[in-house]
């Protein structure tokens, strides 16, 4: 089989991840894989893009993102490959006239899928009037709240997001945290979405000796100050995020509220490490389940009053951590990126002979 992927590619964005995941994994398969991505310099116009790593050479970048004001997609060598498979990740950076022109184009020579990344209705909605011949979704709630008329008129698959395979590391603990109870939180979100784990902290510094150690790929450092904080900047490949994780205590990962339909791309890029993370209870993460208290392969919070009780059970509660752990290992193994890929593949081989039928 060969396969097209046109997405972003070697970036920091959960879009970049599940491409990543998904292609590097089939071509270990053996499957005929070339990405198609979009230019770093329009790419990166976006506040989510930041490059990761140098392109392998069956990436092209062929096209730029909406941003630059232009709709620029140099599609021929997708037309001409001879495709079985092309497989959109779909998001808002995408030159949409052109990729209906493709997707048209292709019709009747290669199966079209879209994977859907974004979370509201009109974001959806372009992506369904192009007439893919196949909608990948990551689970129900994309297709009962976004699809609309669309629903039970295109054809859908629920596929889970994919867990990164974890890299053969070992544990790395920083010296300042030596005999401390240490916190880890990595990536570049927001500063408000830091602030309820600074302020429990605040609060549970009175009673540990802990250290909160947050790596940021942003320029700009956090308003805080606090003698138990420790900022590095630092754009971390997978292996350095699993030994730091596997070193740490536990790992808080910050998200803000929305209304819109949305996973989290770090918690499955991390979940297994089996190091015990703490999350905010919003939309990122409702598809995971919890008991009464919170606890299942993470541990989910209201507000600050719940976050402190929450990390104090996970410190003093030795059953509550192997919980979350062999919670987290059922998560990973579930939804494994080699579980996932050869589960998309089987899809993609069905609707092949479907088609061909």
């Amino acid at each position: 089989m060969r396969i097209a992927i046109v997405s972003r590619w070697n970036a920091t964005c959960g879009i970049s991840l599940h491409a990543e995941l998904l292609g590097r994994t089939w071509r270990s398969m053996g499957v005929d894989v070339d990405v198609y991505a979009p230019t770093v310099e329009t790419a990166s116009m976006d506040w989510h893009h930041q490059v990761l790593g140098r392109d392998e050479p069956w990436v092209r970048r062929v096209y730029d993102e909406v941003w630059v004001g232009r709709e620029r997609f140099d599609y021929g060598a997708i037309l001409d490959g001879g495709y079985d498979v092309v497989l959109v990740e779909a998001y808002r950076g995408l030159p949409r006239r052109p990729l209906a022109e493709l997707v048209r184009r292709l019709r009747g020579r290669s199966l079209t899928v879209a994977v859907i990344h974004e979370g509201d209705a009109d974001g959806v909605r372009p992506f369904l009037e192009m007439g893919f011949d196949l909608y990948v979704v990551f689970d129900r709630r994309f297709v009962d709240e976004l699809f609309g008329p669309y629903k039970g008129k295109v054809r859908v698959e629920i596929v889970p997001y994919p867990c990164a395979e974890p890299p053969q590391v070992d544990p790395w603990r920083p010296g300042f945290a030596e005999g401390r109870l240490l916190f880890f939180s990595f990536g570049r979100q927001p500063v408000e979405e830091y602030e309820p784990f600074v302020k429990a902290l605040d609060r549970l510094a009175r009673s540990y000796d802990l250290v909160y150690w947050v790596v940021r790929t942003d320029d700009a450092r956090l308003p805080f100050e606090r003698p138990w904080m420790v900022e590095w900047r630092r754009k971390l490949s997978l292996e350095e995020i699993y030994s730091f994780l596997r070193g740490c205590d536990i790992h808080l990962l910050p998200k803000g509220r929305t209304k819109k339909v949305v996973v989290s791309s770090t918690l499955y890029q991390v979940i297994g490490s089996l190091t015990p993370t703490v999350v905010p209870d919003t939309r990122f993460f409702e598809t995971i389940p919890t008991d009464e208290r919170g606890v299942g392969a993470v541990v989910k919070f209201r507000d600050v009053n719940d976050l402190v009780e929450k990390i104090r059970m996970l410190v003093e509660d030795e059953e509550v951590r192997r919980t979350v752990v062999e919670e987290a290992r059922r998560l990973f193994e579930s939804c494994r990126a080699s579980r996932v890929a050869r589960r998309f593949l089987r899809i993609l081989e069905g609707s092949l002979t479907r088609t061909a039928g």
